[in-house]
């Protein structure tokens, strides 16, 4: 897509509780009309390059939300993997400690993890 940087390879990382066996919920039961949206959107989705097809034997159920405008957002729910995630120790820091930090400061570089 024009604008965007080039794609390059993410290494990502879930950390899982010891002994931790896959998950798979069986999918959310969908109306006629959800179940074509849901299709069209995954298709959107694959066509743009941001999804692809998996064989993994973890799986989350999808899951629409109505929106104010009465549109619908597209979620999926991630609650049982969440129960086997291994919790971050390390927080955010906090904005206002970043900008105390920055005060004073003339020069400032932008780094993307």
């Amino acid at each position: 897509l024009p604008g965007l940087p080039p794609t390059r390879q993410v290494v990502f990382q879930i950390d899982l509780i010891p002994s931790a066996a896959p998950v798979a919920r069986a999918p959310c039961r969908l109306t006629p009309p959800k179940m074509k949206e849901l299709s069209e959107k995954l298709k959107e989705l694959s066509d743009k390059g941001f999804i692809r097809p998996s064989s993994s034997p973890w799986g989350a159920p999808v899951l629409f939300v109505k929106k104010k405008d009465e549109s619908f957002r597209m979620c999926i729910d991630y609650q049982e993997l969440n129960k086997l995630t291994v919790k971050n120790r390390y927080p955010l820091p906090r904005i206002d400690d970043l900008f105390d930090q920055l005060q004073g400061s003339s020069v400032y570089s932008k780094i993307d993890l």
